[in-house]
This record gives C-alpha cells, sequence and structure tokens, in this order.
C-alpha cells in the first residue's frame, strides 16, 4: 500500500506510523483511528482481512471469493469469531478488516464490533455500500469504526452498474457515501483499477472532491475468483492511471483538501512515484526513499503484514491468495498458525528476498519493491517467486545500481521524520538523478 498524500504530498495521516515509521506530528485523530508506531516493519504484526461471510447482494465482476447472493454453509458462527477477536486482540495486531463477500448481511456484524472494539482492536469495513442507510450509518460511528471503505467504480453509474452486476447499485452506494458522511463517519472510497474502471479517473477525483469523501484506495487487480476471467491492465494504460493518481492527489493537497490517496496491490508504485519525484527536482525525494526503504513495499506485505481469515476460518497470506491454506481457526489460534516456522511457504514469505526470481530479482528498485505480489504472481504463472506480471517500470527504468543491496553494509541516518533509516548513498542518489 503506497501513501501518496503523504509521500508525494507530504500530508501526514492516522495510518503513517504504521506504513513509514514516523510518528503523527501534524494530526491529532481521534484515538480509535489512530495506529501504533512501528519499531520496524519487518516486526509488524498483520492487518487481519477478515472475509465474514461468503454472501453478498451483488455479482462483481473482480470478486476474488466468487460470491452470490445465497447462504453458504459452514461459516464462523458468533462464539468462534469472540474467539479469534480474543486471541487477535492477545496477538496484538493492528487492525481487523471485516469483509465479505457484504459484511453487512452478517447479523452479528455489529456484535462483532462491539466486542472487537471491548478488546481495543482498530475495526475497520470494506463494503459495497448500497445497504448503507442513515440507521446503520448512525451504527458504524456508534461502534467507532475507525474507517468504513466504499468500493465504487466510477464516476459514470453505467459502468460501475455494469461491474457491480446490478442496475442502479450506483446510486445505492452514492447514498452510502452521503449517510456515513452525515454522521460524521470517516468514510473512504476504493476502486480497482480494470480495463474500464482505470479510464474517466478525473471525474472519479471531481466526485471524491464534490462529496467530501475523506480517502480514496485504488488497487490494482489481482486476478482470483470470478476476477480470473478478468484481463490484467496494459502496463502503459496502467502507469497512466498511476500518473492521473499523482498528480490529483498533489493537487488536493496543495489546494487544503485534506484527503488520503492510496494505491493498493503492486508494489512497483513507489520506485514510480520516487522516479517522478526526481524528474521534478523534488527536495523530497531522498526522504520519500528512505521511507519507502522503511516501507519495504510487499517485502513485508502478504505473509507479514498482511493476513487473511475467510469464511470458514482458512487462514492464507492475503485474500487473494485462498488457493493455498496454512491451518484454520477452528483447530488452532491464528497467532499460532501465523508465527509458525514449519509452515514453508509462509516462512519463505516471511523471508522472501532469496526466492524472488525473473526480472523482479535483478531490479534496482528490489529493495523498495519488495518483489510486489506474490499471489499474482502465483495465480498469473503458478510459481509464487516469479516476477509479478503487472511491474509496469520499463528495462531502463529497473536496470543499473540496485539500491539497498542486503549484503552492502548500510549507515543509519536520521530522516527529517525523525526516526533512524538507512540512507542511500550520494553516488547512488546523483546516479538515479541523472548527476
Amino acid at each position: 500500500m503506497l501513501d501518496v498524500s503523504v509521500l508525494y504530498a507530504g500530508h501526514e495521516t492516522a495510518s503513517t506510523p504504521h506504513r513509514y515509521g514516523r510518528a503523527i506530528t501534524q494530526i491529532n485523530p481521534p484515538e480509535h483511528q489512530k495506529m501504533a508506531v512501528a519499531k520496524s516493519a519487518k516486526e509488524r504484526r498483520p492487518i487481519v482481512i477478515w472475509n465474514l461471510t461468503r454472501t453478498c447482494n451483488l455479482h462483481c465482476e473482480h470478486c476474488y471469493t466468487h460470491s452470490e447472493a445465497r447462504r453458504y454453509a459452514g461459516e464462523l458462527d458468533t462464539r468462534e469469531c469472540f474467539n479469534v477477536l480474543d486471541d487477535l486482540a492477545e496477538f496484538k495486531v493492528p487492525a481487523v478488516l471485516f469483509s465479505g463477500g457484504e459484511p453487512l448481511i452478517r447479523p452479528d456484524l455489529f456484535e462483532l464490533a462491539a466486542y472487537a472494539r471491548g478488546k481495543g482492536l482498530h475495526v475497520v469495513l470494506s463494503t459495497n455500500g448500497t445497504l448503507i442507510t442513515r440507521e446503520i450509518a448512525q451504527k458504524l460511528k456508534d461502534h467507532k469504526f475507525a474507517y468504513v471503505g466504499i468500493s465504487l467504480d466510477s464516476a459514470i453509474p453505467a459502468i460501475h452498474d455494469k461491474f457491480r452486476g446490478l442496475p442502479g447499485a450506483w446510486q445505492k452506494t452514492m447514498d452510502g457515501f452521503r449517510h456515513c458522511k452525515a454522521v460524521g463517519q470517516k468514510v473512504g472510497l476504493r476502486l480497482t483499477l480494470t480495463r474500464d474502471t482505470c479510464e474517466n479517473l478525473d471525474l472519479l477525483f471531481d466526485l471524491i472532491e464534490r462529496e467530501g469523501i475523506d480517502r480514496a484506495c485504488f488497487y490494482h487487480l489481482v486476478p482470483a475468483g470470478r476476477g480470473d476471467a478478468l484481463s490484467e491492465v496494459p502496463h502503459e494504460r496502467a502507469r497512466a492511471a498511476v500518473e492521473t493518481i499523482f498528480t490529483r492527489s498533489r493537487d488536493f493537497i496543495r489546494r487544503g483538501k485534506s484527503i488520503e490517496i492510496l494505491t493498493v496491490d503492486n508494489a512497483c508504485d513507489g520506485p514510480a512515484l520516487y522516479l517522478r519525484m526526481l524528474r521534478e527536482n523534488d527536495p523530497r525525494a531522498r526522504q520519500v526513499l528512505e521511507m519507502l526503504r522503511f516501507n519495504g513495499g510487499a517485502r513485508w506485505g502478504p505473509g507479514v503484514a498482511i493476513g487473511d481469515i475467510d469464511f470458514l476460518g482458512n487462514v492464507h497470506a492475503d485474500q487473494f491468495s485462498m488457493k493455498r491454506t496454512y491451518g484454520n481457526v477452528r483447530e488452532r489460534k491464528f497467532s499460532e498458525i501465523w508465527m509458525d516456522p514449519s509452515i514453508g511457504h509462509l516462512a519463505a514469505l516471511k523471508e522472501r528476498m532469496p526466492h524472488i526470481q525473473g526480472r523482479c530479482s535483478t531490479c534496482r528498485f528490489k529493495w523498495l519493491c519488495g518483489g510486489s505480489l506474490r499471489s499474482r504472481s502465483e495465480n498469473a504463472t503458478g510459481n509464487p517467486w516469479a516476477s509479478d506480471p503487472a511491474c509496469y517500470l520499463t528495462d531502463e527504468e529497473i536496470s543499473g545500481e540496485m539500491l539497498f543491496p542486503e549484503a552492502m553494509p548500510e549507515k543509519t541516518g536520521r530522516s527529517p521524520g525523525g526516526i533512524g533509516l538507512p540512507v542511500l548513498s550520494p553516488s547512488s542518489h546523483a546516479a538515479l538523478c541523472g548527476a
């Protein structure tokens, strides 16, 4: 996850400490929205994405769980969910993200949220928004959800409705946003970049500003589940979409709009942003490089700082890796599964760099990107260590002296943010700047 508004525009958010190791200095969010300062990216506990139910009222083209509007057998009951929440709280995970299917369909959702909050857990909701009435929005606010992410695929209703498989879905989703805003619930927009949805992004940014939406996350497509039928976005179109996101994000902050913008599931966005800042002679480029190095891209992503529990209680590295299961929370605690060094693939993800193959293995940005998303590589090729096929950086951009190779001694300096970070040698930075 790349926080564009933080890195490119210098707008600190409640999640900055977790991602980049920097304390909150510019803002003071409500207590239930704060996330702990990370000692190091490697030592972070996982944000747990929890697919509480597979049932959904929509039929989205990209659905990684292949969900439909029907009941599914075998889902965890309320008491089993309480047991999991007990473990996650004791394990000190930084956040629990309730997802689905459509989590608002679960009749005990607010009971689970209250229990989680009582345990001190940071609670987030991922929803299609169509079921959020004014009453539901108030309950989300009252239960102190740190954030509610609502999926919207276009500012153009027909595109969204086609993608979601329901005429009128766009209007219901927009009503969901507006109900959340009306009660003061922090709400964000979530969009998956596909061949259709990566177009007309300027219209979407206009909508974000017009509606006063607090946050927007742009997810790169990971073909999985029903999304297997979707073609990857061509590299040039993906790059153009990301550049638009960068441009509009900085414009928001420069005009005093405190809107968080993030890109997700393609860690080459970090090097792409750094290269752009070099081209623009941005004085913060070197600081951003250090923050990207601390974060590590996908190096500390799925399998380390991201985990998934599905509707049956199976544990996965992320929500796109459901074909590979490490254990089940009915049989063993999530924390025990997660930290078990005998689970070969999970252990390899925690020390993934020697395993990465192909183009990613020799890329000079390897230690910033971390080889990007292993689930996308495995879903596309059958090999979890192959190069990520969604990397849009050119051969010229990734060739040359490797930044921060782990075998080389590193000096530790003090970044402008005040935390000790490895510092790029002046010769390497000068070379990247074209000096």
